[in-house]
């Protein structure tokens, strides 16, 4: 396991997923559930979903090296525009999420875990934060250390939304979430391209 790779790829998918449609999705969720069950369901989506990326990345490192560096400078500059438009216009994404949350049906137990699981495992599929662990894997070809570090904060910005999502927000707003995920984003594009051209 590498430690550096680890805290990189945590900081890198915290900031992107903590504006992101998932975090809203979860807060509406735990205000249907109880959180813990939200949380719950939530990890488990997260945690699929993080094995696929993973596994997708990891075939990607068979490619010429040059080829990965340059797909994974067009993802991150991607999400860096992604991340500033959605920043721009995160009313109406917050308001699409509420209505989409809101269709789950009453329930508890395992069925709330199951209703939580399939919102959240359909919402994140070819997601920012999917998209990034993709090309932090291609990056530093350390899957284990990505994974380790994506669903780790895949989990903390989950279990804040459950918990204490509303609070949150009467503090920092998503739009300037937005843009600070749109600044991890260029930073890691420019990097991988500087990366690229030097070798």
């Amino acid at each position: 396991m590498d430690l550096v790779v680890i805290a990189l790829t945590f900081a890198a998918i915290f900031v992107v997923e903590l504006p992101d449609k998932t975090f809203v999705a979860t807060l509406v969720l735990a205000t249907k559930y109880r959180p813990l069950l939200v949380w719950i369901g939530v990890g488990l989506a997260f945690t699929v979903q993080t094995i696929v990326a993973v596994l997708l990345g990891h075939a990607v490192t068979y490619l010429p090296e040059e080829i990965v560096r340059a797909v994974a400078a067009v993802i991150f500059l991607a999400g860096a525009v992604l991340l500033f438009r959605e920043g721009r216009s995160h009313h109406q994404a917050s308001e699409d999420e509420e209505e989409f949350a809101a269709k789950a049906t009453a329930a508890t137990g395992w069925r709330a875990v199951l209703t939580c699981f399939l919102i959240l495992f359909a919402a994140e599929w070819g997601d920012l934060s999917q998209l990034l662990t993709i090309s932090l894997v291609a990056k530093y070809d350390a899957p284990a250390s990505v994974f380790v570090g994506a669903l780790g904060a895949l989990l903390v910005v989950s279990g804040l939304a459950a918990i204490a999502g509303r609070t949150l927000l009467k503090f920092i707003s998503l739009h300037a979430l937005h843009y600070l995920g749109a600044a991890v984003c260029l930073l890691l594009a420019v990097l991988t391209t500087y990366e690229l051209v030097a070798a």
